[in-house]
């Protein structure tokens, strides 16, 4: 299989380049030159299967350039070295008869960025092996809050690579901040931006693409990739799990082979739930996607009216990683509904950053409003729906999952549609701790570490090691940059004068 740009018909590349790379050179992203397919019998085969075994099955179909043997050594590097709880690092919990949450926050990092982030240094490495010459590779990352740590963590003192991490001074919660500044290892570097992740993230773009930065990294044996979901290396790992839950759900007599369930992600850069797209379009039974966002609406906005316009209020809310305006990976949905065409995608980018918006044909918004579905909610109701999901099944979800489940309540009221529903339960609620504890009425305390004990003696959960242990790391970054500083800051953690 190959892989081409979104912006360019001509650059066609291997996915090991597709992995090194992170970003074609005119600022595309990569997507595989076609779909490949999946029958019944396919997943009939892997329903008995582990999901080491699930991941090798899935990635080998896109990533043909490697062999069965290399893909087995990334696959149990990432999911068989305890750095997962049990034996199934994304296992599904009933919430009722027919909503199931399929819990992704089982890793390191108390995140779903884990699922991707720690199989991804193996790809990379391998990749390097197979595509690379001999140059360091900077993972350059902008996070706004669970991506940047589950990098951090999977990249840590990896050999031949280095990696930094920008974060929003202000768009983070304090429990991601500390996550981030108190990192470990020899080769990575944080700093906060004065800003949003939408400055974070567009600058970083910048920097990835700009010939004279690129030429003094070059001179030093340097060269960029990324580990945010622009980079192919951390979506496709993401379609493993929607396949693998699909599996799981028939394995235990939830569904029957073949009916197809609805699938509910709460996203702001649009990634998560483009691997679900993306599974669909393999052949995974797949009825609607249903997109959840919170205040920062600019995805709901789009797949009810096809225009997307960035131009409207920023806002700071209690599910912060999804506190985006500019999606990045709707580029590559944008792609699939234009059928595939270089040139209309790379306008519409341009109008993007240009006039801050753009805005699709009739026909291009039927095609999307019929596999997607979108919805948002306020502060408030993520605070009422996480109080009752408490009360009445005893389940302490975080707020990027209480957006999903509002929003999968909301479609299904809207709809009448009772399809049986998969929600991406995207972090860990001890990363919220005062969110949480404020929607279940409790006291919340001042020290971050006592809110934990605290929601641990409400929840009857215990506090992630990962996290319990944050308390005795000393800081290691805290530096603040303003959005112009970044490219100094890049040099400056690299150790370029």
């Amino acid at each position: 299989m190959k892989y081409v740009s979104t912006r360019d018909g001509n650059i066609c590349v291997d996915s090991a380049q597709a992995i090194l790379r992170g970003i074609s050179k005119e600022g595309g992203l990569f997507v595989p030159d076609h779909f490949p397919k999946i029958s019944l019998e396919f997943l009939e085969d892997l329903r008995g299967k582990s999901y080491l075994d699930r991941a090798v099955a899935v990635l080998s179909l896109y990533l043909t350039d490697f062999t069965q043997e290399e893909l087995r050594r990334c696959v149990e590097g990432a999911y068989a070295s305890g750095n997962f709880e049990g034996e199934n690092p994304a296992p599904i919990s009933v919430l009722s008869p027919d909503v199931y949450l399929l819990e992704l926050w089982h890793g390191p990092t108390c995140a779903f960025k884990d699922m991707a982030l720690q199989l991804l240094p193996y790809l990379m490495s391998q990749s390097n092996q197979k595509a690379g010459d001999g140059k360091t590779i900077v993972i350059l990352v902008a996070t706004s809050g669970d991506t940047g740590k589950a990098a951090l963590e999977g990249f840590q003192d990896v050999a031949g690579t280095k990696i930094l991490v920008f974060y929003p001074q202000k768009g983070v919660s304090a429990i991601q901040k500390l996550q981030m500044v108190t990192q470990r290892g020899e080769n990575v570097g944080v700093a906060a931006v004065e800003g949003n992740f939408d400055d974070c993230q567009s600058q970083v773009k910048e920097i990835f693409t700009n010939p004279a930065i690129l030429s003094r990294l070059e001179e030093n044996g340097l060269t960029f990739s990324s580990a945010n979901s622009i980079n192919w290396g951390r979506l496709v790992p993401q379609i493993i799990y929607y396949i693998s839950a699909y599996c799981d759900l028939v394995a235990d007599e939830e569904i029957p082979l073949g009916e197809p369930v609805n699938i509910c992600v709460p996203t702001g850069n649009f990634g998560n739930i483009l691997a679900a797209y993306y599974a669909k379009q393999m052949g995974l039974p797949v009825a609607k996607l249903i997109c959840a966002s919170n205040e920062n609406n600019v995805l709901t906005d789009f797949i009810r009216t096809g225009v997307y316009d960035r131009n409207r209020p920023f806002y700071l809310t209690t599910s912060p990683s999804m506190d985006i305006l500019i999606s990045s990976n709707l580029e590559r949905l944008i792609f699939e509904l234009t059928g595939r065409d270089h040139q209309l995608t790379a306008k519409r980018m341009d109008e993007l950053k240009g006039a801050g918006r753009y805005s699709l044909t009739p026909e291009e918004l039927k095609k999307m409003q019929e596999d997607f579905y979108g919805g948002f909610c306020t502060d408030a109701q993520v605070s009422q729906r996480i109080a009752h999901t408490f009360q009445q099944y005893s389940y302490v979800c975080d707020p990027h999952t209480a957006v999903a489940l509002e929003v999968c309540d909301q479609y299904r009221q809207q709809t009448g549609d009772e399809t049986r529903t998969i929600v991406t339960s995207t972090a860990s609620p001890f990363k919220f701790t005062s969110t949480v504890l404020g929607a279940l009425g409790e006291p919340v305390p001042d020290n971050d570490f006592a809110q934990l004990n605290e929601l641990s003696n409400v929840s009857g959960m215990p506090v992630p090691p990962s996290l319990a242990g944050l308390e005795h790391q000393p800081v290691r970054f805290d530096r603040t940059v303003s959005r112009a500083q970044m490219e100094q800051a890049v040099y400056n953690l690299l150790g370029l004068k």
